[in-house]
């Protein structure tokens, strides 16, 4: 392995490859050194999990800075989660033992002092999260040109966590703004796993700069296994379905428990409080059986230290580690050999899906593997469209679109994100410390986000901070932070441009556990960390709960949250309940409740129209399309049609169907929608008069009018909807 890219690579790096055993270079290795070596373009490294990805980016990236050692920080790393962080930290500094290339990273658990060190000497590889590094460019603007001023390479890893989202915007305009302050220009390189539109990923990470973006996608083939079980839950109306149904749970926590506890695996749920209480379970089982307790509960709201004792016992640990996790461990964080990984449910999405399959099979020839366990509640009883198996359903679509189609979501860009421009203005108007109006305004609006601002919005925008006193004038007419704004931007938690909520920290004594959102009295028990707590002390000054340990009821104190849903899964979802398909990695026990549901859905009408009669004057209303197409049309039948139908009420069960009742029938509840779509293309009839709803976390900072008119453009799909509801293919596949 001595020629081609192998032997271009600095010195120290051969010698990592050769203790590493590795007889070849993988594909994205090769390619990527083609790309850094000879070329002077950024990089988009698309591969699947476990494909060498990082050390693709940086072999080449590190020979550099081996070969012509940087002035300044030489690579910058960015990374969604501080776990991800830690976790390549490790990596990085095993592979820089002998390169005598600093490494640091930086994020709200590093101290000081680690910090500090990197500030009078800059140099080697940066690890950051977009927060931390917000904080850099707001409160040590004069320390950037010295940091960065030679900086030759950004990576950001899980490109995908950050494209369409707040954060991704922040971070295409934090790379701006470090080339700007800096005077530097340096290449990008995105990771992402998760990929289906490549030109739109390559026009994210190349925005706002001349070099072109080449993409290095190795299609080598994973074995894939991948099972869905499901479990029926009977609704408790009475005495003997209530112990039916505390049967059925047993059973549930039973299998789940005698799948896992001699494996390394990982469970993954759909929210923290599910985590949480199937962590709960998972223990009473074992300590009912009189066996080791080898669960852990990973997610946000978890202690720093909780969470890496987790990551260590599967890992590293000795003998069978079991983990129940949100999104915290989707991502990019190496756990080893993991035997198994299960989701409980179904994810909301393919990528999330792709994402949750790679953390297995990542050694060697091993077949990632993927085991559903969908459990939900049966009730014979309940209305037509709760009858059916949805979380089932959501399951089998995301399989078949990825596994047939190797479909992901494309990615949405939003036009007119209000709430990350006054992050930004408010950022860039901190840094420079005072700036003139329209020097403020070429700062901003020609960060790569903000191109769809007009001058003349942004004009409003500045006019609306100065009369809330979030921005002040001078005498001398500049713009400084005003008194309102400071009490935003002096707190740690502007960096952030994602929600977050205001948590109160839990201490067993000295233990932190974790944090949670809702403030429960002295005397109250929850779950936290996977075990109960009964709450001894508030102290409301500090944010802080003292609890000790309890034994009783189980209640969890996070609110739950589904995920939008593209229009295709839905799509793929009728699909599949109006085909006759068999699919091989279903249970018996899935594929009987698919079978009844298809029987119901044919016996009942359930797919010929999108209007069903539901009794009475009650109709049901199946659009099958994607969140943000329901909401729209939700909106569309409360705000323009209601009158118009004589509708009384309206209940939207999102994303899959709503009940409407009223003095009409359902064809002229179909004909008015499909009349309405033909003749109104303008989205702002959809709101109040004085309605603004808000779409990211500082939008309540921003003017209504640029709200309003935000949300018209990137809350709402008329267009989308009518290509569900009207277009040929789309009536025809409706029936």
């Amino acid at each position: 392995m001595s020629s081609g890219p192998f032997g271009r690579l600095a010195p120290f790096i051969q010698e990592f490859i050769y203790k590493k055993k590795w007889d070849t270079l993988r594909e994205a290795q090769v390619e990527a050194c083609r790309v850094l070596f000879d070329t002077d373009h950024h990089l988009l490294i698309a591969s699947g999990t476990a494909s060498g990805k990082t050390e693709a980016a940086f072999f080449p990236a590190l020979t550099e800075l081996y070969n012509d050692p940087s002035e300044s920080v030489g690579i910058l790393y960015i990374g969604p989660l501080k776990a991800l962080i830690n976790d390549q930290f490790e990596r990085v500094s095993d592979l820089l033992k002998e390169g005598q290339v600093p490494v640091w990273h930086w994020h709200g658990d590093v101290s000081q002092t680690e910090k500090t060190k990197l500030m009078q000497k800059p140099s080697g590889v940066l690890q950051i999260t977009p927060e931390s590094l917000e904080g850099l460019l707001m409160n040590r603007p004069n320390a950037i040109p010295a940091l960065f001023q030679d900086l030759r390479y950004i990576i950001i890893d899980e490109v995908h966590a950050f494209m369409g989202a707040d954060r991704g915007m922040q971070v295409i305009s934090q790379l701006t703004r470090i080339q700007r302050m800096a005077g530097c220009n340096p290449r990008r390189i995105g990771l992402s796993a998760t990929l289906s539109d490549y030109d739109a990923a390559a026009g994210w990470l190349g925005a706002g700069t001349r070099q072109a973006v080449e993409v290095v996608s190795p299609q080598g083939r994973r074995k894939l296994r991948i099972s869905i079980d499901h479990f029926s839950f009977p609704d408790a109306r009475d005495e003997k379905q209530a112990e039916q149904l505390e049967l059925a749970k047993k059973a549930y926590y039973d299998y789940l428990y005698d799948v896992t506890h001699l494996k390394k695996a990982l469970v993954f749920t759909n929210s923290r409080s599910d985590a949480e209480l199937t962590t709960l379970e998972l223990r009473q089982i074992a300590a009912r059986r009189e066996q080791r307790d080898v669960f852990h509960v990973h997610h946000g709201s978890i202690s720093a230290m909780l969470r890496e004792e987790t990551e260590t016992a599967l890992r590293t640990g000795q003998g069978p580690a079991v983990a129940a996790a949100t999104l915290t461990l989707e991502l990019g964080i190496d756990l080893g050999e993991l035997e198994r990984v299960i989701q409980l449910g179904a994810p909301y999405s393919c990528s999330s899906f792709v994402q949750r399959l790679g953390r297995s099979g990542r050694r060697g020839d091993q077949a990632s593997e993927m085991l559903f366990l969908c459990p939900e509640e049966e009730d014979e009883q309940a209305e037509l469209p709760a009858r059916m198996p949805w979380t089932l359903l959501r399951a089998i679509a995301v399989t078949e679109l990825y596994v047939r189609h190797k479909w992901v979501e494309p990615v949405y860009i939003r036009k007119k994100p209000m709430g990350v421009l006054y992050h930004q203005t408010m950022s860039t108007l901190k840094s420079m410390g005072e700036a003139e109006p329209a020097e403020l305004a070429r700062a901003v609006l020609t960060l790569p986000s903000f191109r769809q601002i007009e001058p003349a919005e942004y004009k409003t925008f500045l006019q609306y901070l100065l009369d809330i006193d979030h921005i002040q004038r001078t005498e001398e007419g500049t713009l400084i932070i005003g008194l309102g704004g400071e009490k935003i931007v002096n707190n740690y938690r502007f960096y952030a441009v994602f929600k977050d909520d205001e948590e109160h920290t839990v201490y067993n004594g000295s233990e932190e556990i974790g944090s949670i959102t809702t403030v429960p009295p002295p005397g109250y028990c929850f779950s936290l960390a996977g075990k109960l707590w009964k709450v001894e002390e508030v102290d409301t000054k500090h944010k802080a709960l003292y609890v000790k340990s309890a034994k009783g009821k189980v209640d969890t104190l996070w609110l739950g949250a589904g995920g939008d849903i593209h229009t295709l899964v839905i799509q793929k979802m009728r699909e599949v309940l109006a085909s006759s398909d068999l699919y091989p990695y279903l249970t018996p026990s899935a594929a009987n409740r698919l079978e009844r549901a298809r029987r119901l859905a044919r016996e009942s009408g359930l797919l010929k129209s999108v209007v069903i009669p539901a009794g009475g004057d009650s109709f049901f209303i199946l659009p099958w399309a994607g969140s943000k197409q329901f909401r729209t049309l939700e909106r569309m039948l409360k705000h323009n049609l209601a009158g118009r139908l004589e509708l009384r009420s309206l209940v939207p069960m999102e994303p899959y169907y709503m009940v409407v009742a009223g003095n009409t029938n359902e064809s002229a509840i179909w004909n008015a929608i499909l009349s309405e779509l033909e003749n109104n293309k303008d989205a702002s009839s959809l709101l109040d008069e004085d309605e603004a709803p808000y779409l990211g976390k500082y939008d309540e900072f921003v003017s209504p009018q640029l709200v309003r008119a935000a949300f018209h453009v990137d809350g709402l799909d008329l267009e989308g909807l009518a290509k569900v509801l009207v277009d040929k293919e789309a009536s025809h596949s409706l029936g």
